[in-house]
């Protein structure tokens, strides 16, 4: 898995600069790919971010943000792979995601 890593920050140095959001951006259904996974405050700690890569969370990883809970809020039911994930907003703020 590491090596997959450094093989997706390499390409992505190489790549031009592609245009990147935060996952809680994204609109119902869109489709992306995740850029990286960053402190979006002071309360996010290196263990929520771990938690958020051992999930599925990591660049070059294809997701779809399906829907959000009542009012437009939380939680935020995302596909990643073939798992379902109900994730705060919080949590889909340290998501940097580039629009498929």
């Amino acid at each position: 898995m590491r090596d997959n890593l450094i093989c997706i920050r390499i390409l992505r140095t190489i790549e031009p600069s592609l245009p990147t959001m935060l996952l809680n951006e994204l609109p119902n259904g869109g489709r992306a790919t995740v850029a990286r996974v960053i402190a979006a405050s002071g309360e996010v700690d290196a263990v929520s971010l771990r938690r958020l890569g051992e999930l599925g969370f990591i660049p070059g990883e294809p997701l779809q943000l399906l829907r959000r809970g009542p009012g437009g809020r939380e939680p935020l039911a995302v596909l990643i792979g073939e798992t379902l994930f109900g994730l705060r907003l919080l949590e889909a703020q340290c998501i940097e995601v580039t629009p498929a």
